[in-house]
């Protein structure tokens, strides 16, 4: 009920206030993120420190001491789980990576990992398809507490149960002690499953990579965006995909029709998309890489 009530409390202009002081002194953009859900996010982080008012979080994200740092990571939660929605994944190994297998090599990148579950998902995939030695991954969060968690691939076995669920609705026969190694407490992502992964903190507003990929995962992290900082990031995103590169989004990320311009819908029913063929290609001559446009015939 507090939390409510401070989310009701907090005005649109207190939020822009807000939001800008955090962008100038950690260098973290929500300016663009839709409203609602961040005076949501904002009011979880003032119930958690006990805060009773704006100017008093205002003060906290200021406070010489990085106490807001910490709550960094409340205002970025997201939900993740194994095989999430298995259609998708029906799609991704019946249909995407028969598209793929004979590329000498395929980098994947999730954008908003989380705490993993989603990468180890494909990783599986991978693995039983014998494409996991001779793919490069990419894992990034701008939360470094579900980013740690990831790294260590170490989830409870009440969390692992509702995996193995998950993981039996996308392959009835499937094993779950085939992706982990389950002990009293815990289940942990055996490490062949792990060597193909580099993590790393990323902020997808405003950090870039100078990385190309065949497959982007970025799914349900756009539903926190406005329209304008949604065709931003898929303008972003479809520069770090190859020609042809598929980008996997979540069902609720509803994408502003100029997107168009830069993918187009390749799985409609499971929010895969693949990207627009470029009209320049990139040359490197004595060193120094020009960029021409492509000549139609």
């Amino acid at each position: 009920m507090l939390a409510t009530s401070t989310y009701n409390s907090i005005s649109d202009e207190e939020l822009m206030a807000i939001t800008s002081i955090i962008k100038n002194r950690f260098g973290i953009d929500f300016t663009g993120y839709e409203k609602q859900s961040m005076k949501r996010s904002l009011a979880r982080v003032m119930g958690k420190c006990k805060l009773d008012s704006t100017t008093d979080l205002i003060n906290v994200i200021l406070d010489e001491n990085n106490r807001f740092v910490n709550s960094i990571n409340d205002l970025t939660f997201s939900r993740t789980e194994l095989f999430r929605n298995p259609d998708v994944w029906e799609v991704l190994e019946q249909d995407v990576l028969e598209k793929l297998k004979f590329k000498p090599n395929i980098n994947i990148w999730h954008a908003g990992c989380s705490s993993g579950e989603e990468v180890y998902s494909m990783a599986l995939i991978l693995a039983h398809h014998n494409l996991l030695q001779k793919t490069t991954t990419l894992a990034t969060d701008i939360s470094t507490r579900a980013l740690d968690r990831a790294i260590q691939g170490r989830y409870s076995n009440t969390l692992v149960s509702k995996f193995e669920k998950s993981l039996q609705r996308f392959r009835p026969y499937g094993q779950i002690d085939e992706l982990f190694h389950i002990d009293e407490f815990n289940a942990t992502v055996r490490d062949q499953y792990k060597k193909h992964i580099n993590f790393r903190n990323h902020n997808l507003i405003s950090d870039s990579t100078n990385e190309k990929f065949d497959i982007i995962f970025c799914r349900n992290v756009m539903l926190y965006f406005d329209d304008t900082l949604k065709l931003e990031v898929i303008k972003k995103l479809r520069q770090s995909l190859k020609d042809g590169g598929f980008l996997v989004l979540g069902y609720y990320d509803l994408l502003p029709e100029e997107v168009e311009e830069y993918i187009v819908p390749y799985s409609a029913s499971s929010q895969i998309f693949q990207a627009k063929k470029s009209e320049t290609i990139e040359v490197e001559m004595h060193d120094r890489r020009f960029t021409l446009n492509k000549i139609s015939a």
